[in-house]
């Protein structure tokens, strides 16, 4: 398919203007490579994984593809604990802990910030594009990785966010719309009832800055790749449509729920990690959430949250896993990601043609 607008595929050296969104716990080295092989980008999630497990899913991408790629990560803050917050947490979650047999205290995984050491690891193998949720990082990493030629794309929840991205050096910028899955990318407003849907806020974006802008939230199939391209971004990110790919790392259980939700399934939660998130409701967002005042700052909330996962999961329960979706689930497909690249390229051929008449 010939593109109308080549800013993103020039920039990116893509054949096609789709982003696989980076989904820390889902997306795969596998993923990235078939999305990338396919003409798209495909993308690595580096916000859950230490050091090692990204350089291994570095190589692994390396020796699979020579094609471009991006890397994600996550620039919060470090918060300061609030001990009395994380016991009156702890004290809501005790009957869980219970329930489970879990022991009191138990501590999850946290979630590492972009540093010096991954950059570091980025400098090594130089992906085409580092992407950051959160804001961007510090001037002098920036610095690092824009000298080295690494592109760097930032998402934005509003057009204010967006032109500060720009500000500091974005090459690209995600508008994130409310429909997206996973966590808001937010960081200049914390107020998610504020937040705009995607075809709201697409335009204003593109009117606010003058690189390129890619649509993501809500969009699973050709036809909302199409409607992104109408609206003026120069391509989409395309995350949930790419959960039930053999290529995903979503488990079992989170597959079944995908498979059974609708665009009444989801919404935006920060019971497990303490920062608004959108999945698919379930008994512990139900019951103390979905927005709790009472969550500790993230990444903390997930410390004490987590341990109940794995309990719960192994009983077959999905009571507490997060269950990560947009408002588009009924769009994902069970194909792999390539196939999923190409059928999306001719949906949004065929949408694009009924728009010209």
């Amino acid at each position: 398919m010939q593109w109308q607008d080549r800013r993103l595929l020039d920039l990116f050296g893509i054949d096609h203007p789709i982003i696989q969104a980076p989904m820390a716990g889902v997306t795969s080295p596998q993923m990235a490579i078939a999305t990338s092989e396919a003409g798209a980008l495909g993308s690595i999630a580096g916000a859950m994984l230490t050091l090692e497990g990204l350089r291994q899913e570095f190589q692994v991408v390396k020796q699979g593809t020579a094609r471009p790629f991006n890397v994600n990560f996550f620039v919060h803050k470090s918060p300061t604990v609030d001990a009395a917050r994380d016991a009156a947490w702890r004290k809501k979650l005790a009957g869980y802990y219970d329930e489970l047999g879990v022991p009191a205290g138990t501590k999850g995984p946290s979630r590492a910030a972009f540093d010096a050491a991954a950059c570091d690891l980025v400098l090594e193998f130089k992906p085409r594009v580092a992407s950051f949720h959160f804001g961007l990082p510090d001037k002098s990493l920036m610095q690092r990785l824009k000298g080295a030629g690494i592109l760097i794309i930032g998402s934005a929840t509003t057009a204010e966010e967006a032109c500060w991205l720009e500000s500091e050096g974005a090459d690209a910028v995600i508008a994130q719309g409310a429909e997206a899955g996973g966590h808001r990318g937010m960081f200049l407003t914390d107020d998610v009832s504020r937040q705009a849907g995607t075809m709201a806020l697409v335009p204003q974006v593109v009117d606010a800055v003058k690189v390129p802008v890619i649509a993501a939230g809500g969009i699973g199939d050709g036809r909302g790749i199409a409607a992104a391209l109408a609206l003026g971004a120069a391509g989409a990110q395309i995350g949930t449509a790419f959960m039930l790919t053999p290529e995903a790392r979503t488990g079992v259980l989170h597959r079944a729920a995908l498979k059974k939700a609708n665009d009444n399934s989801t919404t935006l939660t920060n019971v497990f990690t303490g920062r608004p998130a959108r999945g698919i409701v379930n008994r512990i967002v139900s019951e103390l959430g979905p927005m709790s005042a009472d969550a500790p700052a993230f990444p903390l909330t997930a410390e004490a949250t987590q341990p109940l996962r794995g309990p719960a999961e192994a009983k077959g329960s999905t009571d507490f896993t997060p269950l990560w979706s947009g408002q588009a689930p009924t769009l994902a497909r069970e194909m792999p990601a390539g196939e999923l690249v190409q059928t999306m390229v001719r949906e949004t051929a065929v949408a694009l043609g009924r728009l010209r008449g």
